[in-house]
């Protein structure tokens, strides 16, 4: 997500699900130059202000593409060009002998202050005070680099719009407040949907409470083709938070997606289902049957979700909510198909685990297992690459699963291979020559390890007939 130094605009594929360009009601992520990250809903006419770092027109964003940099210059955008990758020479300066003191820099806060006011570029201040520090020629080429990064986050008038991809978004709200996504991690998340088998056209069961980042991950992958069934705990459409930074089209998402209650999800309940008739047998005004048609609309929506839900074959099952797993897994489990993946995520390992203990004996669970993820961010510049000193703790479980079909009737390999064997041996001459003989011994020694011995019987006796007629 750092669009400080390489390319101003990074490359990725045309998204189907939302426009390649800023649009008017757009909810648009901003990197400003201290490394902070601000969400804003971009409105027509209106004016956006960063504070300390400018105003602009919001017009003029419109039709941009995302990725750029710009510089604010009067209230107006001017697109700043990609900062190239630039290599550091080493030198033997050190920094052991510099003593940043008091009177390092001559330039006063006042000074600094009135430079701003009288209209100079922020890259003439900063020029300005690299003339006047006094230990500005000792420092080493990288405290030079870091000096002038810092500069430049304190009075460059500057932003860069980031890319709404589902990494970008899930990265900015697991570091605004990780509790409200569950844990839930980008590369836990891409972890999730590649363990669901999240594909165009698949047909798919969320239960999602970390604020939609589940839902919109899904969508994403689904581009428009396949079918999103969420299951929630409200009466109207739940609110999915980070679905408004994803800027989804409403044409796209609406055949997609629907949502179902707890209750409307019981096959048992019978929804109470308001009239669609005017009560005196005809409409009184144009707005009461406006009303009464979308009321219409929505009730045969919710019958049409039903029946789709209870017709199963489900290609996946995705949880990540703070009820019991294992209560929601026996209730959805009976619309999903053959072979589909059950994925559930939690913040919490007691939960995973309890919930592989319980599912492990069941015979149409086959290898229920548990992993957590681990992530390690790197800096990679020229000469500077290194691991990051901060990282999160965690990015939660995640438990998966696949549904098998149980047959009674099934048995093990073993067996048919034992059967498979006798049934050569039968069919064999008995008057043949040693070959058949030890033919006859292999038979006796499988009927052995297939066939159990009765209670309270020795096993002995036949071992020593397989060693007389071996002799």
């Amino acid at each position: 997500m750092d669009v400080g130094e390489g390319p101003s605009r990074a490359q990725h594929a045309p998204s189907i699900t939302r426009d390649d360009t800023i649009q008017i009601g757009h909810t648009l992520l901003i990197k400003i130059p201290s490394g902070d990250i601000r969400s804003i809903k971009l409105e027509k006419d209106a004016t956006v202000n960063l504070g300390k770092f400018g105003s602009f027109y919001a017009n003029e964003l419109v039709g941009q593409p995302f990725g750029l940099t710009y510089e604010i210059v009067d209230k107006k955008l001017k697109v700043l060009p990609p900062r190239p990758l630039q290599e550091v020479e080493d030198t033997e300066a050190t920094n052991e002998l510099i003593n940043d003191g008091q009177f390092v820099q001559p330039l006063t806060v006042e000074e600094i202050e009135a430079l701003k006011k009288s209209g100079l570029h922020a890259s003439e201040i900063i020029k300005k005070q690299i003339e006047q520090h006094a230990n500005y020629s000792l420092k080493t080429e990288y405290s030079k680099e870091k000096y002038k990064k810092r500069k430049e986050m304190k009075y460059s008038k500057s932003f860069s719009v980031i890319e709404p991809t589902m990494f970008n978004v899930c990265e900015y709200w697991f570091n605004k407040d990780q509790n409200r996504l569950r844990d839930i991690r980008p590369d836990s998340l891409a972890q999730m949907m590649n363990l669901a088998n999240i594909r165009p056209g698949g047909r798919y069961i969320a239960v999602d409470d970390a604020s939609g980042v589940v839902v919109s991950a899904i969508l994403d992958r689904l581009g428009g083709q396949g079918r999103l069934i969420t299951i929630c705990d409200v009466d109207s459409p739940p609110a999915y938070p980070v679905m408004v930074q994803m800027n989804f089209r409403k044409e796209v998402v609406t055949p997609t997606m629907a949502s179902l209650n707890w209750a409307t999800a019981d096959e048992d309940y019978t929804p109470i289902i308001a009239s669609t008739e005017p009560p005196a047998g005809k409409f009184k005004s144009d707005g009461q049957r406006a009303r009464l048609n979308k009321r219409k609309v929505a009730s045969d929506a919710l019958m049409q979700t039903r029946d789709e839900l209870f017709s199963g074959e489900f290609d996946g099952l995705i949880i990540a909510s703070e009820y019991d797993p294992y209560s929601i897994i026996e209730k959805l489990y009976p619309y999903l198909a053959g072979s589909a993946s059950i994925v559930v995520h939690s913040p919490h390992v007691q939960v995973v685990t309890n919930l592989q203990n319980q599912l492990r004996d069941l015979p149409g669970y086959l290898g229920p297992t548990v992993t957590e993820g681990w992530l390690r961010q790197y800096q990679v510049l020229p000469g500077r690459t290194h691991p990051m000193m901060n990282g999160s703790g965690s990015g939660g479980f995640i438990f998966h699963v696949i549904k098998i079909y149980d047959d009674p009737t099934a048995s093990s390999v073993m067996v048919h291979r034992h059967r498979k064997k006798a049934k050569q041996s039968s069919e064999a001459p008995s008057g043949a020559s040693n070959g058949t003989k030890e033919g006859s011994v292999t038979l006796a020694a499988s009927d052995l390890e297939s066939t159990p011995a009765p209670a309270g019987t020795e096993t002995s006796a036949p071992a020593e007939d397989v060693e007389m007629r071996t002799s």
